[in-house]
């Protein structure tokens, strides 16, 4: 499931939605390329070929994480983002490196069954419709051993009617009572540390309790037409099938995000002496990053060929606090740069799901079109980039902050003002979030 893009082709989609970053994106680029050349390379040699991970340094809000989340995208491939902060050493009270692997079997999983049912939806369709049909306008009772026969063409004649109605949405809004698949029981299993495994395993037998329950409910047509799409669907899979190929796409088109990389470092300054084992929980991730066997409820998923990209700020620490052995694991550094006030306006602007769209479609819901100009964006990627030097720097994420301050009042009275038009140029700006950017302890408590 590998994508066959050119590195070119991947970095022109991800210009579409993050600014700037050239070297992260064509470092993801290449990484990703080398997943298909790998397939081509013949069987012998395959394996021997390991994914180059990569570790993105830079602050926060420059795009470390979406270059990521695009990126999977782009593959199509099982993708989980994980804080390091959220593991602890063996042993600790916490979760283990190995759920990471267990969550991303999960998705692969989830990913691989939407996949599947794709292709059978049509069928689906079509026994989801004859299930309804079946309710509105039941099949003429038997006599003997057969049907009779001049009830067949009246039967007949009223299915073709209801059917007709039912695919114009019709009937929609009408009430029917179904016997639908029961949910079955969630249990949540509590066992010590190092016993996972048996955690899964417990989890997996109370689950299939309630399997082939049968719950009658009433619904509207509309609302039980999904349902029962669903469950047609869920009929035509096999499901050994889904997850052999999901465990396959997730050993071999996986891809780990490990943010706040540089918070697990243990600093010179001993700072860190009194908390629990920063190192150790590198050292739990060093056999996952180098190729592991970790299993799952699913089966055993291989790590050789997952790729791992971490990230962080490096702010009180620097990469080569971390321990070498995993620094070898990350070959591929690449530097993330703070944003510019040039950057801001193309991300106001340029991206494909910019904020200014997005408030633009939102209050068009209610009538009020929203007009920036360009000195209005540009006195918008100024301000936001000040506060930024000034207090902390948040990257892109400040612009939220500063637009959604900026159409309080438009957003409040938008019901008031339907009809019109709200012209956002740099005097706007400046009437809303001029004195509030220059007042540092304003600014540093609201934007």
């Amino acid at each position: 499931m590998s994508s066959a893009m050119t590195p070119q082709e991947i970095v022109s989609e991800l210009d579409a939605h993050i600014i700037g970053q050239q070297a992260a994106k064509r470092a993801v680029a290449i990484a990703l390329r080398n997943r298909w050349r790998r397939q081509q390379v013949e069987p012998k040699l395959r394996p021997e070929i390991t994914p180059k991970n990569i570790l993105m340094i830079g602050p926060t809000g420059v795009g470390k994480t979406e270059i990521a989340r695009r990126l999977a995208k782009l593959a199509h491939a099982p993708f989980i983002k994980v804080e390091a902060t959220k593991f602890t050493e063996v042993g600790y009270v916490g979760k283990d490196v190995d759920s990471i692997i267990r969550d991303l079997a999960d998705i692969a999983i989830k990913q691989q069954r939407e996949l599947e049912m794709a292709k059978v939806r049509v069928r689906a369709e079509d026994a989801a419709e004859e299930r309804i049909l079946d309710a509105l306008v039941p099949p003429p009772r038997s006599e003997g051993f057969g049907f009779n026969a001049e009830d067949r063409p009246a039967d007949s004649a009223a299915r073709q009617v209801f059917r007709k109605k039912l695919r114009q949405g019709e009937l929609d809004d009408k009430e029917i009572e179904l016997d639908l698949a029961a949910a079955s029981p969630q249990l949540e299993v509590m066992t010590p540390a190092g016993m996972e495994e048996m955690a899964e395993q417990l989890r997996g037998m109370f689950s299939q309790l309630g399997a082939g329950k049968k719950k009658a409910r009433k619904l509207k047509i509309g609302e039980a037409r999904k349902l029962l799409i669903d469950e047609e669907a869920a009929k035509l899979l096999n499901e050994d099938e889904v997850k052999q190929q999901a465990l396959h796409n997730a050993e071999q088109n996986g891809i780990v995000f490990i943010d706040e990389i540089d918070k697990v470092t243990s600093r010179s300054d001993g700072a860190n002496a009194g908390e629990v084992s920063r190192q150790g929980v590198q050292r739990d991730l060093l056999p996952l990053v180098e190729g592991t066997t970790v299993s799952t409820k699913y089966g055993a998923i291989k790590t050789d060929h997952i790729l791992f990209i971490a990230s962080g700020a490096f702010h009180l620490s620097k990469p080569s606090d971390l321990l070498p052995e995993l620094q070898g694991r990350l070959p591929i550094r690449v530097e993330l740069q703070s944003l510019t006030v040039a950057d801001f306006e193309a991300i106001l602007s340029q991206t494909h799901a910019s904020l200014v769209r997005q408030y633009q479609a939102l209050l068009a819901t209610e009538g009020v079109q929203l007009a920036f100009t360009p000195d209005g964006i540009t006195r918008l990627a100024q301000i936001a980039h000040e506060v930024n030097e000034r207090t902390e720097n948040i990257g892109a994420r400040r612009l939220a902050t500063v637009m959604e301050h900026l159409l309080d009042e438009v957003s409040f009275d938008a019901t008031r003002l339907e009809g019109q038009t709200v012209t956002i140029d740099a005097a706007y700006v400046d009437a809303r979030l001029g004195a509030l950017s220059q007042n540092e302890d304003l600014s540093r408590y609201i934007l």
